[in-house]
């Protein structure tokens, strides 16, 4: 079994001219069963070595936190060069441990007067929605062709209540309202964590969503006035992320009209310019 974690950043629903939140991005990571223990042992571990052994009770991953600019919650007072190296520490473990990403990013406004043909149970209009239904599509191409022929996933997101209603019309209708040759059969569970917020993955997961928001902000010229160093410290986080993404072409789905989605869910996505690593002198060890 593959836990596909998910958690989303820049969530401000059908408003589509948010200025302080531009870009909308669904993200998170994958875990094989196995190797989950693994993973939460090394997550405390590098907590454990970041509080110098005293690590505060009922601590968890705040990302905004952690990222904001003085620090705040658990991470208020911390020098920012501490803080940017947990940052780095935490996404490289995903490397580290052999875990895949998935993102889908859009920026807001391309949606205002988009008008795709394709019709089904939620409004293709709407980010949040947009992006569960493509990361659906793409989660189980990935099990099925790239994790042998006995995996299975299953998709663990962090309950928003605002969509669940939507989000449970998607999860019925690309399981069994679709033809039988469309329906998603290696994701075989969607299920919410007792408390999201605790969970290390979902933490993980958070914060490598509001990582990709920030760079793709940054890089769509959302934030001119951004400092280069933090110009550089997101596009190295983007990277690492990046290096860790299966699949980055946009997988389609087949079948009637199905085009029509296909095109929106393309030009839809938010992407970085084709030479972004040498825009901002990124080099690949």
């Amino acid at each position: 079994m593959h836990f596909f974690y998910l958690d989303e950043s820049g969530d401000t629903g059908a408003n589509l001219q948010d200025a302080q939140q531009p870009i909308f991005v669904l993200a998170g990571m994958s875990v094989a069963h196995k190797k989950w223990n693994n993973t939460k042992e090394r997550l405390d571990a590098i907590i454990f070595d970041y509080f110098a052994a005293a690590v505060p009770d009922e601590f968890e991953v705040h990302s905004h936190h952690l990222l904001s600019l003085n620090g705040e919650g658990f991470f208020e007072g911390h020098p920012i060069a501490a803080r940017l190296k947990l940052v780095k520490d935490l996404l490289g473990l995903v490397v580290e441990l052999g875990h895949y990403v998935h993102y889908y990013a859009i920026e807001k406004t391309s949606l205002l007067n988009a008008d795709c043909q394709y019709r089904t149970v939620y409004n293709t209009n709407h980010p949040y929605l947009l992006a569960f239904d493509y990361l659906i599509t793409y989660m189980n191409w990935h099990v099925k062709e790239n994790l042998g022929q006995s995996a299975r996933g299953m998709i663990v997101m962090d309950e928003k209540e605002e969509h669940h209603e939507s989000v449970e019309k998607i999860i019925q209708n690309r399981r069994f309202e679709v033809p039988s040759n469309q329906k998603v059969k290696w994701i075989v569970e969607f299920s919410y964590p007792i408390d999201s917020r605790k969970n290390p993955m979902i933490q993980l997961s958070d914060l490598i969503a509001l990582c990709v928001r920030r760079f793709l902000e940054i890089e769509k010229g959302y934030k001119p006035n951004v400092p280069a160093v933090a110009k550089k410290f997101y596009a190295e986080c983007f990277d690492i992320i990046d290096s860790r993404v299966k699949g980055r072409r946009i997988i389609e789905r087949n079948g009637r009209n199905l085009s029509y989605l296909n095109d929106h869910v393309t030009s839809m996505q938010c992407k970085a310019r084709a030479q972004w690593r040498r825009v901002y002198g990124i080099q690949r060890a």
